[in-house]
Formats: structure tokens, C-alpha cells, sequence
């Protein structure tokens, strides 16, 4: 496994200019030391500062029998998943979480993903990330010892401990050959996830995983604690004990009115994928000439009004695109 820069007293200059421009994992220990959460003094302290604030508004949450070890996944058959989706109000589920901690074999839960500022009013204004913009909207997951298998985000993430201990292992882009992953549809959670069980890996089924944690990172978090997620980057979280919670914030730099990579990558597997060998080769070198630019810039030898769509920027172009696009779907 490869090691994983620490980072002590991050200020946003250090995060921004050095730490975000390395597209690395990155600790950033005790970044959020001062939060009151991470003060509180026992479980039941925690949960019940987390009560205080709650709406009485639903929330997603799932729970899974003991027996699944913690890990969220597909049933045996991959017919179904093997936990169930329950809707509790975050009351409710705080409350079955300080339950299930006294029990002998308890029941796995979790709340995954909760939007703080429509469940838990006020928690931000008590609770700030001093290296992000307040426009980001923070997320909150609580659970118990549950295993999110590996999954990548289209976006940049910052996650941070409030209470328990967490492991992620990361994997770069570049190891997704070696991740052997799910299906698109369905999905545990909205995206698609490694079928190899981190914590237990099956390495005759998966031999090319091998090179994949080869290649990983390890970041064990502590209350306090934050991770820096690059965009794109897998992981695998690993919560431990009875009461755990994270905090992440998502954010994505890039344009918006583009389109989605996802609905061109589906589109793309949909046209060229079944093509003949030959044809898909060629098509490789366009995707890195045009798209990927591997070669520099493919319109730098043309005079600029002859770029045409080989340098299309502006709303106008980007609009002519679209439509262009939509014409030939429509002709399909």
C-alpha cells in the first residue's frame, strides 16, 4: 500500500493551494477540533445534541441483519440488496441506534447522506468548516459499525469525524480494472460499487485486486479528523463500534452547463461498444485527440475562425451542440 500525506494546522490557504492542487488523499488532522459535537462527553451526550436540533421529517436510512458482517451490498443471488430501506424521522433512528448499542448481535444501521441544513436546522451555524465556502451544503451519516463498499463520487469531498472511528481505503482512478465493479442498475446506493470485499477479499475470484490495493491508501479517522477525497478517487469506508458519525461536504469546480460525463460515458458504451475491433480503435485515437487532448490541443494549428467545434466555449456554442446532438438522437 502506497502512504498517505498528514497534514496538522490546515488553514483554507494550505488546503486550496497546496493540498487540493496535488489530486491526492490527503489527513487533515483535528481540522474540526472546536466543533461542540466532538465534544460531547458520551454516546448518549452526542445523540442527544443531534435530538435537539432534529426535524421531525423523514430520512433515509437502511438496516441489515447482523450476519451481513456490516457490509451494505447485494444479497447472494444479486437479485436484490441484503439490508432493508426504512424511513424513520432522525429522532427515531438516533434513538434505535443507543438501543442496538446495548445488544449482544446488534442489527446494522445507518443513515447515509442526511442534507444537515433540512434535518438538523442550526447545526452548521454551530458546527462550521472553516476551509470550504458556506454555500456548500454539508451531509451527515450516522450509524453504527457498517462497511459502504468501494464507489467513486463526481465530485471533490471533504469528510470529517464527529464521533467514533472511521477507515477509508482509496484507490486512484486508474485501479478501476482492478475493482471489479457492479452493476449500473440497481445500485446499493445510487452508484456503482466493487463486487470484492475489501475487508475480506476473495482473491482467487479477484485476482486482479491484488494490483488494486497495491496501489491504495489507508486513512484511519479519528473525532476531529478530515479526509480530502479527490474528484473521482474509490474508497471504502469502514465505521467501528456502536455510534459513529461523519460529516462530508461535496463540491465540483467544474461547468454546469455541459452536460453530464455519466450520460456521455452511457451514450458512448451504448455507440461504440459493440463496434468492431478496428472501428473501436479508431475511435480510441479520436476520444484522445478530441476529447481527452493527449496530444495538446487538436485545433492549435487553425487559424481561430476555422476552430469551429474543435474549440466551442461560449453559451451560444455550447447550446449549438446541444442541439446538434439532440437532432441526431432523434433521427436514431
Amino acid at each position: 500500500m502506497q502512504e498517505i500525506t498528514v497534514w496538522d494546522a490546515v488553514t483554507p490557504a494550505i488546503f486550496h493551494e497546496h493540498i487540493r492542487p496535488l489530486c491526492r488523499p490527503a489527513i487533515l488532522r483535528q481540522c474540526v477540533s472546536d466543533w461542540p459535537i466532538i465534544s460531547a462527553s458520551d454516546v448518549h451526550h452526542c445523540a442527544s445534541l443531534l435530538t435537539s436540533m432534529a426535524t421531525s421529517a423523514p430520512i433515509q436510512a437502511v438496516r441489515a441483519a447482523p450476519e451481513t458482517g456490516g457490509r451494505l451490498h447485494y444479497s447472494a443471488d444479486m437479485r436484490s440488496m441484503n439490508f432493508a430501506r426504512i424511513t424513520p424521522t432522525l429522532p427515531q433512528f438516533l434513538a434505535a441506534l443507543i438501543a442496538a448499542a446495548d445488544m449482544a448481535d446488534p442489527p446494522i444501521l445507518a443513515a447515509q447522506g442526511i442534507v444537515i441544513p433540512a434535518h438538523l436546522p442550526g447545526f452548521t451555524d454551530r458546527h462550521v468548516m472553516p476551509l470550504l465556502s458556506p454555500a456548500i451544503t454539508p451531509r451527515i451519516w450516522i450509524g453504527n459499525a457498517a462497511k459502504v463498499a468501494t464507489h467513486n463520487d463526481p465530485s471533490e469531498n471533504l469528510a470529517v469525524v464527529a464521533a467514533g472511528r472511521r477507515r477509508f481505503t482509496l484507490f486512484p482512478p486508474d485501479q478501476l480494472p482492478n475493482l471489479y465493479m457492479g452493476p449500473f442498475h440497481p445500485t446499493p446506493a445510487g452508484t456503482p460499487v466493487s463486487m470484492v470485499h475489501v475487508t475480506a477479499p476473495d482473491h482467487a475470484r479477484y485476482p486482479r485486486f491484488a494490483t488494486a490495493l497495491a496501489a491504495a491508501s489507508v486513512a484511519d479517522l479519528l473525532p476531529g479528523d478530515g479526509l480530502y477525497i479527490p474528484y473521482g478517487w474509490y474508497h471504502h469506508v469502514e465505521a467501528f463500534g456502536p455510534f459513529n458519525i461523519l460529516v462530508n461536504y461535496w463540491w465540483n469546480d467544474a461547468r454546469t452547463d455541459l452536460g453530464s460525463p455519466w450520460d456521455a460515458l452511457m451514450h458512448a458504451m451504448m455507440s461504440l461498444r459493440a463496434l468492431p475491433q478496428d472501428q473501436r480503435e479508431a475511435w480510441r485515437a479520436m476520444f484522445e485527440t478530441y476529447v481527452f487532448q493527449a496530444h495538446g490541443d487538436a485545433a492549435a494549428h487553425l487559424p481561430d475562425h476555422a476552430r469551429g467545434i474543435l474549440a466551442a466555449d461560449t453559451p451560444a456554442d455550447i447550446a449549438a451542440m446541444r442541439q446538434s446532438i439532440l437532432r441526431n438522437l432523434g433521427q436514431g
